[in-house]
């Protein structure tokens, strides 16, 4: 096997791990909005929670990570230092699970989830214009299918009145922050580890949040061990595990791929809201999610080699 060809085979199969690991870590966040719903504490506290809480085993993770994960440079292409350009996906994280959380309280688990799922719009003008990524017409048109299986998986249950507009505004104000963010840390990947970009991100976050919890009036303390299990549970299934196998998938897929297959999350929100909250779910919506799927796998093609 020639040495050209090798490199082709390592980079397909980093390829599909990646794509293993953010198709995972796309099921895994879509847990969240299950934990927000049963969380004893305010939305902000609950986002206070989720990164903070989610630092421990992130800490474990970087201090033992292997040798060959260590930064590879002391300072990013931006020409920032690290710890002052790590801050940045931290800040915007902060603003995404801000508005997030609370945009969860006034609308419904697939409303909230599609719309702040609107990042892949965000990441995609992101890509071309910070990324340099080429985004060809086939990607657009891969984009272009899933919006509309999403907008299927909505559809039923999207209400247009006063008891919605205000939590359908701040879950679209969450694509803005997490578009944003993906694009902080998939510029990141190219010189710092996913341990050491969630560490630090995580940690900015809660410090970002907490003043915010008071400011929003929310208690910081869980009436019962029920409700700290569950603010553990999104911090380390949802958190920790989700977002930090996305950031993985960010250093070897591009951004704008890897935020459309992210839109799995809505799909199985939309399916884990029924099973477990009541949360109706229609024929449409079950076509809306193959629809999703299908436009994921045009994607796919449209994007990725072999």
């Amino acid at each position: 096997m020639s040495s050209a060809s090798a490199v082709t085979a390592s980079q397909r199969a980093a390829q599909r791990l990646a794509l293993a690991a953010l198709v995972l870590g796309a099921l895994a966040i879509a847990f969240s909005p299950i934990f927000v719903r049963l969380s004893e504490v305010g939305p902000t506290a609950t986002g206070f929670y989720r990164t903070i809480l989610a630092v421990p085993p992130l800490w474990l993770v970087w201090r033992f990570r292997p040798a060959d994960a260590a930064p590879r440079a002391s300072e990013t292409s931006w020409g920032i230092p690290p710890l002052g350009v790590l801050l940045i996906p931290g800040l915007l994280f902060a603003g995404d699970l801000f508005f997030w959380h609370l945009s969860i309280k006034y609308t419904s688990v697939a409303n909230a989830t599609l719309l702040s799922n609107f990042a892949p719009v965000i990441v995609t003008l992101g890509a071309w214009l910070v990324l340099r990524e080429k985004i060809t017409s086939s990607f657009l048109v891969a984009l272009l299918v899933a919006f509309c299986g999403a907008l299927m998986l909505v559809g039923a249950s999207f209400r247009l009145g006063g008891d919605y507009v205000f939590g359908d505004l701040l879950a679209f104000t969450t694509a803005i922050f997490y578009g944003a963010y993906m694009i902080a840390v998939a510029k990141l990947r190219g010189r710092h580890g996913t341990q050491e970009i969630m560490l630090w991100s995580s940690l900015v976050s809660g410090l970002a949040l907490l003043p915010m919890v008071w400011l929003m009036g929310e208690s910081l303390w869980p009436a019962t061990l029920q409700g700290w299990a569950i603010l553990f549970g999104l911090a380390w299934i949802s958190h920790a595990l989700g977002q930090g196998l996305i950031a993985y998938a960010l250093g070897h897929l591009p951004a704008s791929f890897s935020s459309l297959v992210v839109l799995v999350q809505p799909v199985a929100a939309a399916f884990f809201g029924w099973l477990w909250l009541g949360e109706g779910l229609q024929p449409l919506q079950i076509a809306g999610g193959a629809v999703v799927l299908i436009g994921i796998l045009l994607a796919r093609r449209a994007q990725l080699k072999g």
